[in-house]
């Protein structure tokens, strides 16, 4: 597939005339074809209006229409073929094999919720009729449904180039909850995103639904995100991305006249603790498996492990000469953009600087442009009590121990910690006292809280919940990724005594949807 530099509103496929975008091959520093000349207030105000236009259409087309419509998404990906991946791979220098399981990742949560798309659960449906002999007052006739907020703008990630960008998990959940969606592409990748755009624009052509459902804009600036959260026809907004501009976006947001949803995700550290019995008893298996995970894909996740907790003692000091040795011989890794890395060097530098932290191991460097070099870090859980800034998250392969006197320190960390993605507890039966005292902490600090496992990989299914409490996220009653997703960008209506003609398919006493519904207060069974 050519690619051409334009924006993609509607059917239809612009030129910009602000100033261009043009892509960089981390790994070399090259600049990449074609520049992508951005947007302007005019292009967002043509595709919200669009996408005004498609809504109530859009958000009444039937179930099984809009599941296969999800599912013609995940197609037309997929027919792109190595042309999407290798164009991944140049602008974000991330491996074939990591890139091909995120397009594995992104399909599939597309079908996933095409599926739940046909269940309907997410209606909500709740019907209670009306009593009209009901003593000392007749009961009116009520009826309840979720539907769609209304437009949708998402912000496409740098770190995941296909499943948190175009056609990622924010644009799966709002288009399954029949909100049409206006995306504004990373700037660090607008070919990929380009390229999963016209897959979404050819879908929604063959599957005959409004244009609008979809847009796909470029903006080099932050004027074009600015414009699209703004804008009165949008009505709620999904971010992955750095906390200070998260925060700038939702600010605009509750700033509105109506003040809309903004489902920011911003920062995290994601704290382990390491409990005693363990620490003492698998200890350098523990470290072993640490280190993966803090260098997978350069620590560029948000579910990176930041943050490793412990008490004091020889355990833990064969923890850390494990993890030394371990980190020594990490390969060093190119990041996914010039400023990610400098902005990682910074982060370094206030570490290697800082007074009260020890600098643990480096890992290997690296001779191209923008390698991530591991670092590991230590300092005493009293200094890090005493300054805020040792919770900043530094967004790349860097972790800080916190060297801790007893339990009751671990547990003062704990409350200390902002709000988190994930807490891990590595732990073993003897652990259980230890771990029973911090759960109920850990539960108001993160979204996920596991056991014996690590932070990074974050299955996409029902239970799933990335989110948490600020500045993890900007809302910790919703998560990004799972099937609940969906219900950001869904609102109850409440139907009082509507004659039958006038009914939602949905809230029809033959309950002609088959679905899965409350009646008085009884769970129907499914039809």
């Amino acid at each position: 597939m050519t690619l051409t530099g334009e924006l993609l509103i509607g059917q239809r496929a612009v030129t910009g005339t602000q100033a261009a975008i043009e892509a960089v091959n981390p790994a070399t520093d090259e600049k990449l074809e074609p520049a992508y000349a951005g947007g302007s207030k005019a292009d967002v105000e043509q595709a919200c209006a669009l996408a005004w236009e498609a809504f109530d259409s859009y958000r009444e087309t039937s179930l099984e229409a809009r599941a296969i419509f999800l599912e013609t998404i995940a197609d037309e990906i997929e027919a792109i073929g190595d042309d999407l991946i290798e164009r991944a791979m140049a602008e974000t220098g991330l491996p074939q094999a990591r890139l091909t399981g995120e397009r594995g990742r992104t399909c599939g949560q597309l079908r996933l919720f095409a599926k739940v798309v046909r269940a309907g659960e997410w209606l909500d449906v709740r019907i209670d009729p009306a009593q009209p002999e009901r003593q000392p007052m007749p009961r009116v006739d009520l009826r309840q449904r979720h539907i769609a907020l209304g437009p949708v703008a998402v912000f496409g990630a740098s770190n995941f180039p296909l499943a948190f960008s175009v056609a990622g998990g924010d644009t799966a959940s709002a288009l399954a909850a029949g909100c049409p969606v206006i995306v504004k592409a990373h700037s660090a990748h607008p070919g990929t995103s380009e390229l999963v755009g016209r897959a979404v624009q050819k879908a929604v052509k063959s599957c005959n639904l409004p244009e609008g459902v979809f847009s796909l804009l470029f903006g080099s600036g932050r004027e074009i995100g600015q414009a699209l959260v703004l804008d009165p026809r949008i009505k709620a907004a999904g971010f992955t991305g750095s906390r200070s501009g998260g925060t700038a976006l939702w600010k605009l947001a509750q700033g509105r006249p109506e003040p809309i949803p903004f489902y920011a995700e911003m920062s995290s550290i994601n704290p382990v603790f390491l409990l005693p019995s363990a620490l003492g008893t698998r200890g350098e298996e523990i470290a072993w498996g640490f280190i993966a995970s803090l260098n997978m894909g350069a620590g560029q996740f948000c579910t990176s492990p930041g943050l490793v907790i412990a008490e004091k003692g020889p355990a833990l000091d064969s923890f850390i000469q494990t993890a030394r040795d371990a980190l020594q011989e990490s390969a060093s890794q190119t990041m996914l953009t010039s400023g990610i890395f400098e902005a990682y060097q910074q982060g370094i530098s206030k570490l290697t600087q800082h007074g009260q932290v020890q600098e643990i191991a480096r890992g290997k460097t690296g001779d191209t442009p923008n390698q991530c070099q591991a670092g590991l870090f230590m300092t005493k859980a009293a200094d890090f009590l005493a300054d805020e800034t040792l919770q900043e998250e530094v967004f790349g392969s860097s972790s800080l121990i916190i060297e801790c006197a007893n339990a009751s320190e671990v547990a003062q960390v704990a409350e200390h910690l902002e709000g988190q993605l994930t807490a891990t507890l590595q732990m073993e039966d003897a652990d259980v006292d230890v771990a029973r005292q911090l759960l109920p902490i850990l539960e108001r600090k993160a979204g996920r809280i596991m056991v014996n496992g690590w932070p990074t990989g974050v299955e996409v299914g029902h239970a799933m919940v990335h989110g948490g409490p600020f500045p993890a996220t900007s809302d910790s009653r919703t998560t990004s990724v799972g099937t609940a997703a969906v219900y950001r960008f869904l609102r109850p209506v409440c139907y009082q005594d509507l004659p039958a003609a006038l009914l939602p398919e949905a809230l029809k006493d033959n309950n002609p949807l088959g679905l899965s519904r409350l009646y008085d207060g009884q769970r129907e069974a499914v039809r």
